[in-house]
């Protein structure tokens, strides 16, 4: 491509987008336990419960996008809150304030790869799910769930930023992450339906972000969820992402000092 023609990647936010997932996708480790980690608990709970039926659909609709949910919303917050420390502690974000980049460029950047993970995992999951020895049948109603998934994304993209503005450290980033997700992961009905939870965890349940990912998401892809469903999930999500947003740009520090 000649250098007359302009493109995506060459502006600082297709610059800063490439370099970050360039970095992603080099990481082991964080490719691990964005798409194997998940994997095993879809493996599991699918081979043990794939003749059941919960709802109408089988048990695998909702285990495969409990886990994709669950996967979703984890990467995003542990992606933005890691890289916003790792840029904090090494001056890479006073670096960045020197600069014309703003700040919007720098978080929209790490947003794009976060949407781009996560479109990646729904694809990695529900394609597992369908295979035979699980034998999820997607519906016409599955890409429904998109829209969920992405607002999804946004939420927990928002809540990232305020537990890496909390945190002091990436030891405490990985503390606080983990004191969240695990408990909300199984408050939410990620790994089996919620509707086979006790009365008072599904009430609970309610004030958390990931049931309603989880709720936006599960209806479609097991063909038993509608438009009112998914509008209703997004605009939850939305509410959240404009809760931590607004905290995490009430505290953001540009360095460990300030």
């Amino acid at each position: 491509m000649s250098a007359g023609n302009p493109n995506a990647a060459g502006t600082p936010l297709g610059a800063l987008s490439a370099a970050i997932t360039r970095s992603y996708y080099r990481d082991k480790v964080t490719l691990f336990f964005t798409f194997a980690f998940p994997l095993i608990f879809l493996v599991v709970f699918g081979v043990l419960f794939r003749d059941q039926t919960v709802g109408g659909s089988g048990f695998i609709a909702s285990t495969a996008a409990g886990v994709l949910s669950w996967a979703v919303a984890t990467s995003a917050l542990f992606g933005v809150s890691y890289t916003l420390m790792h840029w904090r502690t090494t001056e890479v974000l006073r670096v960045i304030r020197m600069t014309p980049t703003r700040l919007p460029t720098v978080m929209g950047s790490r947003f794009l790869v976060a949407v781009g993970v996560a479109l990646v995992q729904a694809v990695f999951f529900v394609g597992v799910a369908m295979l035979p020895v699980f034998g999820l049948h997607l519906s016409g109603r599955a890409v429904l769930a998109l829209p969920t998934i992405l607002v999804g994304v946004m939420a927990f993209f928002a809540l990232g930023l305020l537990v890496s503005v909390v945190a002091s450290s990436s030891e405490a980033i990985a503390a606080i992450a983990n004191c969240v997700m695990t408990p909300m992961a199984f408050l939410s009905g990620t790994f089996y339906p919620i509707s086979l939870s006790p009365r008072w965890i599904q009430d609970i349940s309610w004030v958390l972000p990931l049931r309603y990912l989880v709720n936006g998401t599960v209806g479609p892809v097991g063909g038993t969820g509608g438009v009112t469903t998914v509008l209703v999930s997004c605009a939850a999500l939305l509410g959240f992402t404009a809760l931590f947003a607004g905290l995490a740009a009430r505290y953001f520090r540009w360095s460990r000092e300030a």
